[in-house]
């Protein structure tokens, strides 16, 4: 199967500089009921499943090493869909979230994951596509101090963790789901911060709805003067994929670019060949045990 983990040095597996997860957990209600029995991030958009497109944004930020938390009765899926990451160059792990504590508690969850590095965090149901998304990541990525927020221009504001900013890029507000929002400026489900993340975690308060909302923790960096922004623009898509509508949409969207353009979105092999983290071995045996399925059929093309 090309290269496993235990050819690789001790030490040397995942990028020492940041950690990832993937927050996958939820009960997905907006989506019943096709969610009663099967985890949302399971649920196919076009031709891969929904959590091929949060791992896929981890991996071009050149993170190796990623987490992902969801309820009990769904991690063995997820474990068979995704093994420990082998096959995609990666190392997985996974942790439990039974109950819907908010964003902010995966942090906690992960914290001994985390341990004493940088963490990339992105919500399961998020699909990011752009050219040129590899050189922002990694900007972000090598920030030392403080925390990103990748943030992006919408219609609907009310419904988002809004974000004003000046004339230099620098945050100067961030309010959930205001009434009367000072910007258009969304903050997406893609976060990155430094270690100081856990503590400030641990240090914030459930709010009205008991639970620990990721914009108190990115409100206690705003105040500390260390939070950064990064805005997506005009060439790039954003589509949270929580409700029936827009889940179709992303479909549409994915199946629109990939026939057209004749790529494949957040197609985890390919980035993990483009990267050298697995052997064009590793490819073909990837592509022979998918069959004739139009994605296995892409990943020959990948060696030719």
């Amino acid at each position: 199967m090309g290269d496993t983990f235990d050819e690789i040095p001790s030490g040397t597996i995942g990028d020492i500089a940041m950690k990832g997860i993937v927050l996958a957990g939820g009960h997905g209600s907006r989506l019943y009921p096709a969610t009663l029995a099967v985890s949302k991030q399971l649920l196919p958009i076009y031709d891969k499943p929904m959590i091929f497109y949060p791992l896929s944004v981890l991996m071009l930020a050149g993170i190796r090493d990623i987490l992902i938390i969801s309820q009990s009765e769904f991690i063995p899926l997820f474990k068979k869909l995704l093994g420990t990451g082998e096959n995609f160059g990666i190392r997985l792990e996974y942790e439990r979230q039974n109950e819907p504590r908010g964003i902010a508690d995966s942090l906690l969850v992960g914290a001994d994951f985390i341990d004493n590095q940088k963490v990339g965090l992105i919500l399961g149901d998020n699909i990011f596509f752009g050219q040129g998304f590899s050189p922002i990541l990694s900007r972000a990525k090598s920030d030392n101090r403080g925390a990103t927020v990748f943030v992006y221009r919408v219609n609907n504001p009310r419904e988002f963790g809004v974000i004003s900013i000046d004339h230099d890029n620098k945050p100067l507000s961030l309010v959930e789901k205001p009434v009367n929002p000072k910007s258009n400026l969304a903050v997406t489900g893609l976060y990155f911060y430094d270690n100081d993340v856990i503590d400030i975690a641990r240090q914030i308060k459930p709010s009205a709805r008991g639970e620990l909302e990721i914009t108190a923790v990115n409100q206690e960096y705003l105040r500390q003067g260390r939070l950064n922004v990064e805005t997506l623009g005009r060439g790039f898509a954003w589509l949270d994929t929580g409700k029936p509508d827009s889940l179709l949409d992303a479909a549409h969207f994915i199946g629109t670019v990939q026939t057209r353009q004749g790529i494949k979105i957040a197609c985890l092999e390919e980035i993990a060949f483009s990267q050298g983290w697995i052997t064009a071995d590793a490819v073909r045996e990837r592509a022979k045990n998918l069959g004739a399925s139009d994605y296995g059929v892409y990943l020959k093309t990948l060696l030719k």
